[in-house]
């Protein structure tokens, strides 16, 4: 994922977690707010309890390429972040994208859903 689609400071990753809306599943957390840009940007994040940096860094890289071929079908002034769960390591990579699918659909932030 390019730089300029990354959500990089501690501020913006704490603005959107305190003010954003959640959506769950088993294997990712996504939490959703908008920004005042024309571009939407990602972060993504795992902590301790998904296991120890080799893991925590795979599963992040998995949750990259899983996003990788949905940002242009994302409407453009969104903040996501995406939270690994200790059970993404359970997950096989087509179930992996499917999650990610759902959550972006619930969240309503693809092109031609109705924004939440």
């Amino acid at each position: 994922m390019k730089r300029k689609f990354r959500l990089r400071k501690s501020t913006d990753f704490k603005r959107v977690r305190r003010l954003g809306k959640s959506y769950a599943h088993p294997f990712v957390v996504l939490v959703v707010h908008p920004n005042e840009l024309e571009s939407t940007r990602f972060g993504v994040s795992a902590g301790r309890s998904v296991g120890n940096a080799v893991l925590r860094n795979r599963a992040k890289r998995r949750i990259r390429e899983a996003i990788r071929p949905r940002i242009g079908e994302i409407q453009p002034g969104w903040d996501l972040i995406f939270l690994a769960r200790k059970s993404i390591h359970e997950a096989g990579s087509p179930e992996l994208q499917t999650a990610i699918d759902r959550l972006l659909r619930r969240a309503g932030v693809l092109k031609g859903n109705n924004v939440n």
